[in-house]
C-alpha cells in the first residue's frame, strides 16, 4: 500500500499532518478518516481499516487534528466545532487533488465529528461511525475530576490513556452545547453504525440513539467484545471488512478492466502485520482473503497458510473439472467434495531452506450420485488427474521475479 505524507492548513491555519493511503491498483473512490479523541491518525485501528480499504481500491486520508500527533497548533485551544472545521479542510484538500471524499469514517469523538461535518462535505455519499457518542459532551466523563479546575482556571492538564493533555474551557463549553440530533436526522447519506456492546468508554446506548435518529438507508453492526479503541487486530480486521463490503453498496465503484496480459486480473499480496505473517490477498477489486501461519510458527492463525492456499487451488480445480465433465456427459452426479492434505508445513520448510523431500498432495474425492455406474465413477477419478492445477503441480513451472520501480 503506497502512502503519501501530506500537510494542509487546519481551521486556524496550523499545519496538519496527514497520510494518504493509496491503492496499489486503480483508484475507485476516496475516504476521509477522523481519529478518536486525543488519539492520532496512526493508531492500529486506523491503519488497519485504511489498509483494507486501500486494498479494495479506496484511497484513505487520515490526519491528526490540530494540536495532536504530528499536527501543529495548540490542542488546548481547540473545540468540537474546530475539529469539524479541520475535517472540512481535509475534504477540501482532497477535492483540490481531484479526489473528493465519498466515504467519511469517524472513530469515537471523530465519529461524532463526521456526523456533524457530512452535510458540509458535498461529495460525501456514505458515513461510518465507530464507537461514537451520540452526545459529544459524553467525552467529558474521561476527565470529570478536572472540570471544576478547567472552569475556574480556563484549562487543566488531564491524564488520558497515560498521556498528559491540556483541555481548555472552550472545548468543554462547546461539547456541552453541541447536539447531533438535527445533523443525524438530516444526514441524507447512507449511515453505518459500528459499536461494541461492552464498550466501557462510550456505552452501546449511544449507538442506539444514533441509529434511532437516522433515516434510511442505515445499518448497525455489532463489534461484539471489542474494546473502545479496537486494539485487537482481529476486531480491526472485522471492522475493516464490514466497512469495505458495506461501502460498495453506496459508492459508485466501477471495477476496472484487468491489466493487459492478465485476463483473470492480478493477485496482489500485501503484508498486513509487520510483526507477524498476516497477509492481505486481493484478486481484483471484488475478492479478499487473508493468509497467515499457525500460532506455533509465529503467526496468528487468521488465514490459511501458503500451502493451504495451494491445496485449496488443487481441490477447487479438481471439483470444477469433474463437474464440467459430468455436466457435458449428462451423468447423474449430484455433488462433489475434495479433501486435500499436504505433508509439509510451510514455516518448517522455509526455515530448513527447502529439504530434499518431494511434496505430496493426498486427494480424497467424494462423488455423490447413487445412479453413477462404477465405470462412470472410475472415469471421473481419471478426469481429476487432468485438472489444470494438477498438471501444473506435476510438471515444473517457471517463476519470474522482478522488482517494481
Amino acid at each position: 500500500m503506497p502512502t503519501e505524507r501530506i500537510t494542509f492548513p487546519g481551521h486556524d491555519g496550523s499545519t496538519l499532518a496527514a497520510r494518504l493511503d493509496l491503492p496499489d491498483g486503480p483508484h475507485l473512490a476516496t475516504a476521509l478518516f477522523a481519529h478518536c479523541f486525543t488519539c492520532s491518525k496512526d493508531i492500529p485501528a486506523a491503519r488497519r481499516i485504511s489498509a483494507r480499504l486501500a486494498g479494495a481500491g479506496i484511497a484513505v486520508l487520515r490526519f491528526d487534528f490540530t494540536g495532536l500527533g504530528h499536527s501543529a497548533g495548540e490542542f488546548e485551544n481547540t473545540t468540537f466545532n474546530s475539529n469539524v472545521a479541520d475535517l472540512v479542510r481535509a475534504a477540501q484538500t482532497l477535492e483540490e487533488r481531484g479526489m473528493p471524499p465519498a466515504l467519511l469514517i469517524g472513530h469515537s469523538l471523530g465519529g461524532a465529528a463526521v456526523l456533524a461535518a457530512a452535510r458540509r462535505i458535498e461529495s460525501s455519499r456514505a458515513v461510518v461511525s465507530i464507537a461514537a457518542p451520540y452526545d459529544p459532551d459524553h467525552v467529558t466523563h474521561n476527565f470529570c475530576d478536572a472540570l471544576q479546575t478547567i472552569e475556574t482556571e480556563g484549562a487543566a492538564e488531564v491524564n488520558l490513556g497515560g498521556r498528559p493533555v491540556r483541555i481548555g474551557r472552550d472545548f468543554v463549553e462547546d461539547v456541552k452545547a453541541e447536539t447531533l440530533t438535527d445533523e443525524i436526522r438530516d444526514l441524507h447519506r447512507a449511515l453505518l453504525v459500528l459499536h461494541a456492546p461492552r464498550d466501557a468508554i462510550v456505552g452501546i446506548q449511544n449507538a442506539a440513539e444514533i441509529f434511532k435518529a437516522a433515516k434510511h438507508p442505515k445499518s448497525f453492526v455489532t463489534l461484539d467484545d471489542a474494546d473502545h479503541l479496537i486494539t485487537r487486530p482481529a476486531d480491526a480486521e472485522y471492522a475493516a471488512e464490514v466497512i469495505a463490503a458495506w461501502a460498495t453498496r453506496y459508492l459508485e465503484l466501477s471495477p476496472p478492466a484487468p491489466p493487459p496480459g492478465a485476463p483473470e486480473g492480478i493477485v496482489r499480496v500485501t503484508e498486513a502485520d509487520a510483526d507477524g505473517f498476516l497477509q492481505d490477498i486481493n484478486a481484483g477489486p471484488d475478492h479478499h482473503v487473508l493468509a497467515d501461519e499457525p500460532a506455533a510458527y509465529g503467526g496468528t492463525d487468521r488465514g490459511m497458510s501458503p500451502y493451504g492456499f495451494l491445496s485449496a487451488g488443487l481441490g477447487a480445480c479438481t471439483s470444477m473439472t469433474i463437474r464440467m465433465y459430468a455436466r457435458r456427459k449428462g451423468w447423474p452426479l449430484r455433488h462433489v467434495s475434495v479433501d486435500v492434505s499436504h505433508d509439509k508445513v510451510h514455516a518448517q520448510d522455509a526455515e530448513s531452506g527447502g529439504a530434499a523431500k518431494a511434496d505430496r498432495f493426498t486427494r480424497v474425492i467424494r462423488l455423490d450420485g447413487p445412479e453413477l455406474s462404477d465405470d462412470q465413477r472410475e472415469k471421473l477419478r481419471e478426469i481429476a488427474d487432468k485438472c489444470p492445477v494438477h498438471r501444473t503441480l506435476e510438471r515444473s513451472a517457471e517463476v519470474v521475479t522482478e522488482l517494481a520501480d
